[in-house]
């Protein structure tokens, strides 16, 4: 067993695919793509929240006090504008952002204590909507200087008019401390990406070592060796055991490396994350994955044994990863908290214990539990994969 083992972990050592999947994605790739991807995205909102913008205003004269308030702000420039007509054009063709109409009746319909309306044309076309937001911030400025106003008129002192404008204030005390906050955003997101780097890192060699040898034809000389089958299933597994795991413990590696040459230069709330999260939790969240790295070898040598082909070991492993991205997905779902009932549910109790660990909240009663369950399933499918291996309906199917 440890002689195939051996050969078919040297042979997977010289292919080019699986070196650039097992290491130089788990190591480089996947985290300077996430870290750049939060540092780019963190300054391109930062950006859009104070880039200029140019603008049209029509009803100047209708609301002295709101067009004011829109020229007072340094980042946003008028464009003239002959006619409300030309407001789509100027803004398919980029010359302005968005244009405010006013109403002839608009100052008479507030001094008559009614509600006014203004019109906002922009184009809504875009995920994250920063456009209305910065025009919503400046209309409900203004609103509140009328509101205090319109108050204030009534002759009521500063406890009723605080009264008037807000009669119940929610005091918010959480009971969640910073890393708990901020874990909670980070923790959902951590397990899928450890998943899926184990997932993906096994997923060629699982298709080479069994659909593979079919194509090639060496399959048939390998069961004619003086092996048990059962060993030379084994053998497999165990190679893909390796590749899925070593994955998961590089990208581990390399992200606490970041975390600990970069993390100083962090600031506010996910520094305070970062600077909580020791080498203990860390070590527990590798160790959770050793049983799912088991779950996943043990799936995808199945499939490969099954697949006549390379092409069809592929297109059926596909459905697979989709299957395997939901469970993770529900641990993100709101309501669903680490219990006795999730810890049994696999794939999504190692997503909430490492969404519990990146927290600091996590009941390390659980943590055997998840284990046990997890190994329990993983040596399940182990045996699966063995009886499906030595069925010749199966290995011949062609």
């Amino acid at each position: 067993m440890w002689t195939i083992y051996l050969k078919e972990l040297l042979e997977l050592t010289r292919d080019r695919k699986t070196l650039i999947f097992t290491i130089l994605i788990p190591i480089f790739a996947m985290p300077l793509i996430f870290g750049g991807f939060a540092y780019v995205s963190s300054n391109m909102f930062k950006n859009a929240k104070l880039a200029d913008m140019s603008y049209a205003m029509f009803g100047k004269q209708h609301s002295p006090g709101l067009s004011e308030r829109f020229s007072q702000q340094g980042n946003l420039h008028e464009v003239s504008l002959t006619s409300e007509s030309e407001i789509r054009q100027a803004i398919a063709d980029e010359r302005i952002k968005f244009a405010v109409v006013i109403p002839p009746n608009f100052d008479t319909a507030l001094q008559q204590q009614q509600q006014a309306r203004i019109t906002l044309h922009y184009n809504s076309a875009s995920t994250v909507d920063v456009t209305q937001q910065r025009v919503r911030e400046i209309v409900d400025a203004y609103n509140t200087s009328l509101r205090s106003t319109a108050l204030s008129a009534l002759g009521l002192n500063a406890d009723q008019l605080a009264f008037a404008l807000n009669p119940i204030v929610l005091d918010k005390q959480s009971t969640a401390n910073q890393r708990e906050q901020m874990g909670a955003i980070v923790g959902g997101i951590l397990p899928y990406l450890l998943l899926m780097v184990c997932l993906t890192a096994a997923m060629y060699p699982a298709i080479d070592l069994g659909a593979g040898e079919k194509e090639r034809g060496t399959l048939e000389t390998l069961l004619l060796a003086p092996v048990p089958r059962g060993a030379i299933v084994l053998a497999k597994f165990l190679v893909l055991f390796t590749v899925g795991m070593t994955s998961a413990v590089l990208m581990v590696g390399s992200m606490a490396g970041l975390l600990l040459y970069f993390g100083n230069s962090l600031e506010g709330n996910l520094a305070l994350l970062v600077r909580s999260i020791g080498l203990p939790d860390l070590a527990m969240v590798t160790l959770m994955l050793v049983p799912t790295a088991a779950i996943f070898a043990s799936l995808l040598l199945s499939i490969s044994i099954y697949a006549k082909s390379y092409k069809e070991a592929a297109g059926m492993i596909t459905p697979l990863m989709l299957l395997i991205i939901l469970p993770t997905v529900v641990a993100m779902l709101p309501g669903v908290e680490l219990n006795w009932m999730w810890s049994m549910v696999p794939l999504t109790n190692v997503s909430l214990a490492m969404k519990e660990l990146v927290k600091g909240t996590m009941d390390y009663r659980m943590f055997g539990v998840i284990l046990a369950s997890t190994t329990v399933i993983a040596g399940a499918l182990l045996l699966l994969c063995r009886w499906w291996f030595k069925r010749e309906s199966v290995l011949f199917r062609n």
